[in-house]
């Protein structure tokens, strides 16, 4: 059997996206709390992203949307991360700014852990595609995108990972 690479790109970036998955949410977690929300997207729902991003470029006058919603086209398959915003509940700390969890979340502040806690999942998730050499770049845009379209609740804090497998990647030196 022959096997052009073209004829199983697709598929293995696919599947490195579930094993990205798998390592953001077994990523250490403040307080042992997964509050994470990861999906991967491919084939034409990867345009419906672009739309919506492309939509919410020209709605708001924002540029890296509109540069974004056009570079994903050239994605095999997208990783989405997010967390839910919810307090941790702990007796001390004050890293997100107050006093305590309960007048954080009385006044609706973000927990600092939880978007620590997303970082350190992202950064897991982007170190298992670096592993396998899948071209990628972190966005904010696919994360709002993600949101408008209803793929995530509207209250949680999200990140796109776009992925390809090409001659060079894509996602850097953009116009």
């Amino acid at each position: 059997m022959i096997k052009r690479e073209q004829e199983f790109r697709s598929d293995l970036v696919e599947k490195i996206a579930q094993e990205m998955c798998v390592a953001a949410r077994t990523a250490p977690k403040g307080k042992g709390l997964d509050l994470l929300e990861i999906l991967v997207v491919a084939g034409n729902d990867i345009k419906k992203i672009s739309q919506k991003m492309l939509e919410i470029g020209a709605r708001e006058d924002h540029k890296t949307f509109l540069r974004d919603g056009q570079n994903i086209l050239q994605a095999q398959a997208i990783v989405i991360i997010g967390t839910k915003r919810q307090v941790l509940g702990l007796k001390y700390c004050g890293l997100c700014g107050v006093k305590n969890c309960a007048e954080a979340q009385k006044n609706e502040i973000i927990c600092a852990f939880n978007t620590g806690d997303l970082g350190i999942a992202i950064g897991s998730a982007v170190s298992v595609a670096a592993h396998h050499h899948i071209d990628n770049r972190i966005m904010y845009t696919i994360g709002m995108a993600a949101r408008a379209l209803k793929l995530l609740p509207e209250s949680v804090i999200a990140y796109g990972i776009p992925l390809s497998v090409s001659g060079k990647n894509p996602f850097f030196d953009r116009k």
